[in-house]
């Protein structure tokens, strides 16, 4: 599913105007992205969470080569599915 397919669904369900159902969705696209940004945790009920996670610099190894490296430190964005979504999937 992609952004048009969600905005489509929008227009279809609801019953705004496309140009309506797009704002909409690239506001809440926008307002999730900020809140991630600044490392905020997103809990949307019976769908899940997602959440940014710091993690630390710490020394890799390429596996080709043996070679040690360091893999900076970095934010990662996690999601984990409500127990209804699981259910849902799993029926």
């Amino acid at each position: 599913m992609t952004k048009a397919d969600i905005i489509d669904n929008v227009y279809e369900q609801v019953g705004f105007s496309r140009k309506e159902s797009t704002e909409i969705v690239e506001a809440v696209f926008d307002a999730m992205k900020k809140a991630l940004e600044d490392g905020e945790k997103i809990k949307i009920s019976g769908f899940g969470n997602f959440i940014v996670h710091e993690k630390k610099a710490r020394i890799g190894r390429n596996p080709k080569t043996g070679e040690e490296i360091e893999i900076a430190a970095r934010r990662v964005l996690t999601f984990r599915p409500s127990q209804i979504l699981k259910s849902g999937l799993n029926g």
